[in-house]
């Protein structure tokens, strides 16, 4: 690896750097966090901080018989918000801008690119976006549930270079080195498999996040695809960011992809959310990645769900196999209407008009999946 090659860059920093002890924010851990950003930007590479912490920065302003009550966590989101924002804020001397986002942001195709407009807007003028998930207005149907996941989203959409998840501990163990002393650490992924999910168990018990090991490989499987170098690092010690700054990996690096997904295409897998179903013969076999318009209404045997003109859906066989996420030209209701039609002509020739039911475009195959 060499950092000065890194033209972007996205770190995310977990609630536990952020409030410690859950009693308002703290600059213990982030000072070095902070010395590095501004040293990447020095060196010309551009930065995108992806921080929680809100709730864990709201807590200490609420009643502890209270802090289970969800409109509760949602205040002290609200309120831990701007306590967070500012604490950073005055550990630099250039701006920063708040950008707060849901899942219902990211998968909505329009609102996903005026995001990405919007990051490179700010960067552009040398001011540092800070993006966190906005827990205040988010509820379980919306939210993507941790800032890992969030982190490889905005590093996707970013087009970032790199993206580095902070941890408590050093990177991806094969075992947990908190129970075990002959744990070993992985200095590098070639392949997220299985394996890999295994060695990360679930998540951190007693921990301050939302995340633990697990969502951290998620994240990187996410980002990997795209093409983003990622590594998981120990954001507890400078020692971390001093040795990624002079070219060395101080944890575990996921390599990425040779070759990357299309950014669309990329989108339609990892961040876009399917609103419904069309179920498929079992014999239908055609490759969808290669022509969307073999899929016809003949060989539709149910849909699920309510869906509207430009939502994702789930393309699938009567047994579960999933074959393709894509883009829908047609309504669930229009679509019902006309697979459910006796006369196969009538079908036929209403799709000649309309075009085809699902866009080329926008389909990622789920094949391996």
């Amino acid at each position: 690896m060499s950092h000065p090659n890194w033209k972007r860059v996205v770190i995310k920093v977990g609630s536990a750097l952020i409030s410690p002890n859950q009693q308002g924010c703290s600059s213990h851990y982030l000072l070095s966090i902070a010395q590095f950003i501004v040293r990447c930007r020095a060196n010309g590479t551009q930065v995108v901080l992806v921080s929680s912490g809100s709730v864990a920065a709201g807590a200490h302003l609420f009643p502890e018989q209270e802090k289970t009550n969800i409109a509760v966590k949602k205040a002290m989101a609200a309120a831990g918000q701007t306590e967070m924002i500012a604490t950073w804020d005055r550990l630099f001397d250039f701006p920063s801008a708040q950008m707060l986002l849901t899942h219902a942001d990211l998968r909505d195709r329009e609102r996903y690119v005026s995001i990405r407009e919007t990051i490179f807007s700010l960067l552009d003028n040398n001011i540092l976006p800070i993006v966190n998930e906005n827990d205040t207005v988010t509820t379980d149907k919306l939210k993507v549930g941790d800032n890992d996941n969030l982190s490889a989203m905005v590093a996707s959409a970013a087009e970032a270079d790199a993206l580095i998840i902070c941890s408590d501990i050093d990177g991806l163990y094969d075992k947990n080195p908190h129970e075990f002393d002959d744990a070993k650490m992985l200095k590098s992924v070639e392949t997220i498999d299985q394996s890999i999910y295994d060695m990360a168990g679930g998540a951190v018990k007693g921990g301050v996040g939302t995340g633990g090991m697990r969502t951290k490989i998620e994240a990187a499987e996410k980002a990997v695809s795209h093409g983003i170098d990622t590594y998981i690092i120990n954001g507890f010690t400078e020692l971390s960011f001093n040795m990624l700054l002079a070219g060395e990996n101080p944890g575990t690096h996921f390599k990425p992809h040779a070759k990357p997904m299309q950014e669309n295409v990329h989108w339609m897998r990892h961040t876009s959310n399917a609103q419904g179903e069309v179920i498929v013969e079992g014999d239908f076999d055609a490759s969808l990645a290669g022509d969307a318009e073999q899929l016809t209404s003949s060989e539709i045997i149910d849909v699920k769900g309510e869906f509207s003109v430009g939502d994702t859906i789930l393309v699938r066989k009567e047994d579960g196999t999933k074959l393709v996420k894509a883009k829908s030209n047609y309504s669930s209701c229009l679509l019902n209407f006309i697979a459910n039609q006796e006369n196969d002509d009538f079908a036929h020739e209403f799709e000649e008009k309309t075009g085809p039911i699902i866009s080329d475009q926008h389909i990622a195959n789920l094949e391996k999946e």
